[in-house]
This record gives C-alpha cells, structure tokens and sequence, in this order.
C-alpha cells in the first residue's frame, strides 16, 4: 500500500510540475495583443479554465497524498536506531570537596599606580 502512494506521489508530482509549467503568467495578454498567436482552439478564453481544474485536481490529489505518507510514516515506525549502541554504565560522581578556596582579586590600578592583589576567601 505505501508503496503504490508513494508511486502515485511522484507521478502526481511531476504532472503537477508540468501543468503549472504549461499555464502563462498574467502578464502573458498583453504580448498576444502584439501579434500574438490565435488561441480559438479552446475558445475565446483560451485554455485557462480547463488548465485551471487540472492544477486545482492535480495539488488535491498531492496534497492528498502527502498527508496520506506523512500519517503512515509517523505511525509505522516502532524501532529506533538507538537500540545498536551499547549501554552507558553510569559512574558514581565524585564527592565535592569541602576544602577552602582562595580566589585572588584582580588588581586595581589608580592613577598609574600598581596596587597589591587583595585576596578574598571563597567557601
């Protein structure tokens, strides 16, 4: 079954492609006004509303379709690529020390003058 839609995803894909590739642009009118071909083959409206249903039937059915893989691919999967790694073995961490810090401050200078380091004690 997935197969047959995804098949059927690609080829509405690229028919889709096609017909909207086949449509003219709004701006396309005015360049027939100036010795553009006649379109009397489709009528006087050329092939716009035929074109028209095609694309709108042709991104249902796409839209379709993606909805359609996307709810089988999200439900179909149970396994994860997880699985093949070895498992961890937590290590016990380490107790913090309760020892005394001593954290030198930095120096401050005041008008060319170099003033010693005063130390401040850290627990």
């Amino acid at each position: 079954m997935t197969t047959l839609l995804i098949i059927t995803h690609i080829i509405v894909c690229f028919f889709l492609i096609g017909i909207v590739l086949l449509q003219h642009g709004k701006g396309a009118d005015v360049g027939a006004t100036f010795g553009g071909s006649n379109q009397s083959l489709f009528g006087t409206e050329g092939p716009l509303p035929l074109l028209n249903k095609i694309t709108t039937l042709a991104a249902v059915v796409f839209m379709g379709t993606s909805v359609s893989l996307a709810y089988i691919s999200m439900n179909k999967s149970t396994s994860s690529v997880m699985t093949d790694l070895p498992v961890a073995v937590e290590q016990e961490a380490a107790p913090l020390s309760t020892e005394q810090v001593t954290i030198p401050m930095p120096e401050k200078q005041a008008e060319g003058e170099a003033t010693a380091p005063a130390e401040e004690n850290v627990q």
